[in-house]
């Protein structure tokens, strides 16, 4: 198991290293989009509304690594990627109304290509796998699979197998519990309209 501080550094380092080496790629997210689905837009809100504030270089530095980072959706061979978003972020107008919409165009553009499933966890779901906080699994070209978890102050990247094994356990239910990918991408076009 390896710990890793997702602020300024070594955590997005980690994270895209795994991401580049993976073949399947799955992540739930409960407060703001994740970060492969993203718009560079998006992203600078995000690290602008950060307390105790970043730096105008660390924000640049951190939207840059994040764009880098979506370079795993344009490879060939493209990795299956799939994404379980709350309801919530899909709707929270972080940057602006213009940054929601542009983020939502996007999302119906990426949830089109063949490699990428998005779905919509409801707010009204009654049983939720999810409560737990964010998570990823992630399995690399080499045959293993690894997991994190994120939190406030800190992130793990998991590699012990029984604790992966849970959270791919718990990921499998959040996918079922959730939208499938069609209606998801009918709710985000309504979203869109109403935006």
């Amino acid at each position: 198991m390896k710990l890793f501080d997702p602020g300024l550094g070594g955590g997005l380092r980690d994270l895209a290293k795994l991401e580049r080496e993976a073949v399947e790629l799955g992540g739930y997210g409960t407060h703001n989009l994740h970060g492969l689905l993203q718009t560079e837009d998006y992203a600078r809100a995000l690290f602008e509304m950060r307390r105790p504030s970043y730096t105008e270089d660390d924000i640049e530095r951190l939207v840059a690594a994040r764009m880098a980072r979506q370079e795993i959706v344009e490879r060939r061979p493209a990795p299956m990627m799939t994404f379980v978003q709350e309801e919530v972020t899909l709707q929270r107008p972080i940057g602006g109304t213009m940054v929601l919409r542009r983020q939502l165009e996007h999302l119906l553009d990426i949830g089109k290509l063949r490699n990428v499933e998005i779905q919509v966890m409801p707010t009204c779901r009654e049983d939720h796998a999810g409560m737990g906080g964010e998570l990823g699994v992630l399995k690399l070209n080499d045959g293993t699979t690894v997991g994190y978890s994120e939190g406030p102050l800190t992130s793990r990247v998991i590699s012990n197998p029984k604790e992966v094994q849970i959270l791919e356990l718990r990921y499998g239910i959040i996918r079922a519990q959730a939208l499938t990918p069609r209606e998801s991408l009918a709710y985000i076009e309504k979203l869109l309209g109403e935006t």
